[in-house]
C-alpha cells in the first residue's frame, strides 16, 4: 500500500498521518536556510535548484497531502485526490534528483566520498522509483513488482539518504 493511503478518510491513522506529513513538510522548509549554507559556497546556481526542488517536495508530496487525500480505492477519484496525486507527482519527481544535485555540490567541493555516495543513492532511488511506478501497473499487480508500498519506502529512503548524511556531518562539526 503507498504511504499516502494512510490518511485516506477511513484510516484508522489518518488523523496522526496528516499531522506527521504536515510537520515532515515544515521540517524540510525549516532546514533550507542550513541547506543552502551548507551548499551555496560551492555552486549558487543548483543550490537554488536543489532548494526549490525541497520545497517542491516540501508542499507537494508532504503539506498537500495532509490538507488533499487520496481515497481508499484509487478508482474513486475527487477534487482532493486530484491535487493530491498532482502534488504527490510533482514533489516525488523533483525530489528524486536531490541526491544527484547533492552528489554533484560533493564531486564540485571535492568530497569525493560523499558525491559517490550521493550519486549511488540517486541511482538506487531511481531504480525503487521505476519499480513504485511499474506497482501500479495492472501486468504487475501479483509480482514482485506490485508491491506499492515496498518500493515508494525504499525510494523515499534513498532520496533521503544524502540529506540525513549531510546533516549528520554538520551536527558534528
Amino acid at each position: 500500500m503507498s504511504i499516502s493511503a494512510l490518511g485516506n478518510p477511513s484510516s484508522p491513522v489518518r488523523m496522526p498521518f496528516n499531522i506527521w506529513m504536515l510537520i515532515e513538510g515544515i521540517l524540510f522548509l525549516l532546514a533550507l536556510p542550513a541547506i543552502n549554507k551548507a551548499f551555496r559556497p560551492i555552486s549558487g546556481g543548483i543550490t537554488n535548484t536543489l532548494l526549490i526542488f525541497i520545497v517542491c517536495f516540501a508542499i507537494g508530496a508532504c503539506i498537500f497531502t495532509c490538507f488533499f487525500s487520496v481515497n481508499e480505492s484509487k478508482d474513486v477519484v475527487t477534487l482532493a485526490s486530484k491535487i493530491h496525486g498532482a502534488g504527490a507527482v510533482a514533489g516525488f519527481m523533483l525530489f528524486l534528483f536531490v541526491p544527484l544535485l547533492i552528489g554533484i555540490l560533493y564531486y564540485m567541493a571535492q568530497n569525493l566520498m560523499m558525491g559517490t555516495v550521493s550519486v549511488v543513492s540517486f541511482i538506487v532511488a531511481l531504480i525503487f522509483f521505476a519499480f513504485f511506478v511499474m506497482s501500479d501497473k495492472r501486468e504487475f499487480k501479483n509480482t514482485i513488482i506490485g508491491n506499492e508500498g515496498l518500493w515508494q519506502r525504499l525510494n523515499l529512503a534513498f532520496m533521503y539518504l544524502s540529506l540525513a548524511i549531510t546533516a549528520s556531518i554538520r551536527i558534528n562539526r
